[in-house]
């Protein structure tokens, strides 16, 4: 018998964290008809300068779905507020109900060395949550999962304690128009709060067009050296060619707190790379 296609979860801290670390995964599983579901933990409502409070979490919302139907992903925003998560025993329940109900083959999240708050207590709560999906008396109401989903964390540049370490690296390049079109959803990010939280919004250009030719340039000056700090996982995935010319990556780090990827789940889960 046929087994059904894997099935992608993203547990991002913000409406926005999916696209912008794990899009072009999120786009290479849907155009293999792999169902994909993207929550936000938080609803977003501090996330600008000028909006904030239930104005500013419609808004995100808006954008998160917009953002998802690009590729025809499923979404959900948590309505934990931004800036404020915390690895509770409430948001441990809901992520254990989130994994039992959706039944991910492959959940991702952030690392719990992250720059943001919100981003560790996301990932705080998923590893807290990767065993306890198997044990019963937990969140009775949700049937279980026998086995836990592979886990993997979403890619950052941050050092300490320890670097991502790049257990998948996925060669994103053909697939740089549909993670900009997902995040350029993200207006009130893309094109408003995050220039603004870095002093740039006057580089912002007012006509449309322009806007994303100017999304597309900064987005991919953060990407492009991804690959040459995974360039040796690159080349030993794809071969010294392939893997010497890759020029935009997306790399993740497999929890052990979950199920382990062996040589089968990888092959499973990733059937787009060399194997």
């Amino acid at each position: 018998m046929n087994r059904p296609p894997p099935k992608l979860l993203i547990l991002g801290a913000h409406p926005d964290d999916a696209e912008f670390h794990a899009g072009g995964l999120a786009a290479i599983y849907r155009s293999l008809d792999y169902p994909v579901r993207v929550v936000s933990l938080t609803n977003g409502d501090v996330g600008h300068h000028v909006l904030s409070g239930a104005e500013l979490s419609a808004r995100r919302l808006r954008e998160m779905q917009d953002a998802a139907a690009v590729i025809g992903a499923e979404c959900a925003m948590w309505e934990h507020h931004d800036g404020q998560l915390e690895p509770s025993l409430e948001l441990r329940w809901q992520i254990i109900r989130e994994l039992r109900l959706f039944k991910p083959d492959l959940a991702l999240t952030h690392r719990t060395n992250d720059y943001h708050p919100d981003h560790r207590a996301a990932g705080h709560a998923v590893r807290d949550a990767s065993y306890l999906v198997t044990v019963p008396a937990i969140v009775p109401e949700a049937p279980i999962l026998s086995i836990p989903p592979v886990v993997a964390y979403l890619p950052d540049r941050f050092t300490r304690p320890n670097p991502l370490r790049g257990d998948v690296a996925i060669d994103v390049g053909d697939w740089l128009d549909t993670i900009i079109d997902m995040l350029a959803a993200h207006r009130s990010q893309v094109y408003e709060w995050l220039p603004a939280n870095r002093g740039m919004l006057d580089q912002v250009p007012a006509d449309e067009g322009a806007k994303r030719a100017w999304l597309r340039a900064w987005y991919l000056e953060r990407l492009r050296p991804q690959a040459d700090r995974y360039r040796a996982e690159l080349i030993a995935q794809y071969g010294a060619d392939r893997g010497g010319r890759i020029e935009y990556a997306e790399v993740f780090e497999i929890s052990e707190y979950a199920a382990p990827l062996d040589a089968p789940a990888r092959r499973r889960l990733f059937p787009f790379l060399p194997h």
